[in-house]
């Protein structure tokens, strides 16, 4: 299935500089997923559709948690990607 993935400056530019990403290493998680999706429940980050995420390799072994919303329309924009705590793999590990 293809998506289209929309990447705007600001997050470029925050993946780049504060999280030393590239969008390479998102793309490669988003194909390198092996669980699903988990939502953002928490009240300052709702939206609709509602936020979701995952952690996952990319090719080179980084763990990088991918946050995003995904559209009706088959699109997905990205919010941030960043290396995750280890809180975060302990709720990615115990929920997805």
């Amino acid at each position: 299935m293809y998506m289209k993935l929309l990447i705007s400056v600001s997050v470029k530019e925050k993946l780049k500089e504060k999280h030393g990403v590239n969008i390479s290493e998102v793309e490669e998680c988003f194909l390198n997923r092996c669980k699903g999706f988990l939502e953002d429940t928490r009240e300052k980050n709702k939206t609709n559709p509602p936020t979701q995420w995952f952690i996952a390799e990319t090719d080179h072994g980084r763990n990088l948690k991918v946050v995003f919303v995904r559209y009706p329309n088959g699109s997905v924009a990205l919010k941030t990607a960043y290396e995750p705590n280890k809180t975060e793999v302990a709720i990615y590990d115990r929920n997805a």
